[in-house]
């Protein structure tokens, strides 16, 4: 059977970030790469797994608490534009 498989640009840059996070370890070059994807191809499915690998690196590198400090920082920011949430 023939693989039929269309490597997409957005696939292309996918490799590449994943690669410097997982195989070189470079997290701060996969932040980026993945950061940079998103903002070229933001609708594709490869967008969303860099969402989720920033999320990873995010986790990996800044310690709970300032996490936490910074999302409540974001969150009373919101409140105090009176901006309402967005509902999923």
């Amino acid at each position: 059977m023939k693989n039929t498989t269309k490597v997409t640009e957005a696939g292309r840059q996918y490799a590449t970030a994943y690669d410097a996070h997982y195989t070189t370890k470079d997290m701060h070059q996969a932040f980026v790469l993945y950061g940079r994807l998103i903002a070229e191809h933001p609708a594709t499915p490869e967008a969303e797994y860099s969402r989720s690998q920033i999320q990873n690196i995010v986790k990996a590198v800044v310690p709970k608490q300032k996490i936490a400090d910074a999302l409540a920082k974001l969150a009373l920011a919101h409140f105090e534009q009176d901006v309402l949430p967005e509902v999923n």
